[in-house]
């Protein structure tokens, strides 16, 4: 065969890597070690696929924690709009949700992947199911990879095999080896947007609950406010998960950190004290655990009276000043200790990865290897929830693919 590129990874960068550079009339061949493509892909927006998020190249670098910069040349000439066009130009319309998120109108991620697919063939992407095992250089430049089914020659190679999160789909970090082998710096791999694990029993007693509106400090062992944010949130039996707990985790420095929760953020302290006050009086003759059902969910008023120390079975007309104190601060500031994060396998994505430093940002080529480029969950980038994932790896891919042979 005749190759010109070879893409080494079927995720959403490998894939719309592919796509870029056979456009401009590269002969491309795709590398996958799964029996099928996009299997990550999949499970994206909980099956759903958040494709990216509705906009701008310059408010998705505020979203990404890590080495946002590095990105700005690759966003600015793949910005969301340009996704969202792709998409939609190809028979696979698009809706915007809460939060700028973006999903296909079937709420299928086997949508977008059908669309991509489909380019693909429509490219004459030859797709090969085969495990790389070696990226082949000789003096300094790509001459092709090895793999268990024989060696493919090229002069150009996009390596995007993700991270090591979701081992499951493929992602088992041979991408980082492989660029090591050729003299690159790999930042140590851990677990973000990942669910937390929490000291004591206090959210496990509320396994199951889910907040929809709750505000979310994040403050460090001295307690300096490392992240905030607003939205969802969820108990699980190991501590906290849910959208801002996700995005808190890409902050999170040690293991002595703390959640701060305000359970009710549309109240500031006087009309939450008058709320209060107000439920007491109509339910004064009730018990404490029976008084504040409009107040929280039920499942979450024993640990709120416990941490309190306001005794369940107390009637509401007994409650004193500084027990309805102490009702007052817990529900704006409720707090759950960290003690770290769950294994990396059950992160969405993977935070380290190669160095920003040794790739040209522009292109995604290797500084130290002439034909070697990146893209996706590889480099050293990751971000919020909201679809800003995604579009990295959209936007990566598509530099990638620009920049090929040229």
């Amino acid at each position: 065969m005749n190759i010109d590129v070879i893409v080494i990874g079927g995720g959403p960068a490998g894939m719309f890597a592919a796509i870029t550079a056979a456009g401009r009339g590269q002969r491309v061949v795709l590398l996958e070690a799964n029996n099928r493509l996009g299997k990550k892909l999949l499970i994206t927006g909980k099956g759903r696929c958040n494709v990216t998020n509705n906009c701008t190249a310059q408010e998705v670098m505020q979203n990404i924690p890590r080495n946002g910069r590095f990105l700005y040349s690759a966003l600015e000439n793949c910005p969301p709009q340009f996704v969202m066009d792709f998409f939609e130009k190809r028979n696979c319309p698009l809706k915007t949700e809460r939060g700028n998120r973006v999903f296909p109108v079937t709420d299928k991620a086997q949508s977008i992947l059908d669309c991509l697919k489909s380019e693909m063939q429509r490219l004459h992407i030859k797709v090969i199911t085969a495990r790389v095992q070696e990226i082949l250089t000789e003096n300094g430049s790509v001459t092709g990879v090895r793999t268990q089914n024989g060696t493919f020659s090229a002069n150009n190679v996009i390596l995007a095999t993700g991270g090591v999160s979701y081992p499951a789909t493929g992602s088992t970090g041979d991408g980082y080896r492989m660029a090591q082998s050729l003299g690159h710096t790999l930042v140590e791999p851990e677990g973000s947007l990942v669910p937390l694990e929490t000291a004591g029993d206090v959210c496990q007693s509320m396994q199951g609950l889910s907040l929809r509106n709750v505000g979310v400090k994040l403050l460090d062992g001295k307690g300096k406010l490392l992240y905030k944010d607003f939205g969802e949130l969820l108990f699980t039996h190991f501590g906290v998960s849910g959208p801002t707990v996700l995005s808190a985790s890409a902050h999170l420095k040690g293991d002595s950190c703390k959640l701060q929760l305000d359970l009710k953020p549309a109240l500031d302290e006087g009309k939450l004290n008058e709320r209060i006050l107000r439920d007491m009086a109509t339910y004064k003759n009730r018990a404490m655990e029976n008084a504040l059902t409009d107040l929280l969910p039920r499942s979450m008023i024993p640990a709120v009276l416990k941490m309190a120390s306001i005794p369940a079975e107390l009637q509401a007309n007994s409650l004193t000043k500084q027990q309805r104190r102490a009702l007052l601060e817990l529900l704006k500031c409720f707090p759950v200790d960290v003690v770290g994060k769950r294994p990396v396998a059950e992160a969405i994505i993977t935070s380290g990865g190669i160095k920003v430093s040794e790739i040209n940002p522009k292109t995604m080529e290797s500084k130290t290897v002439s034909g070697l480029y990146f893209a996706g969950e590889i480099i050293d980038c990751d971000a919020y929830t909201g679809g800003f994932n995604l579009q990295i790896a959209w936007a990566t891919g598509y530099a990638a693919g620009m920049a090929v042979n040229l």
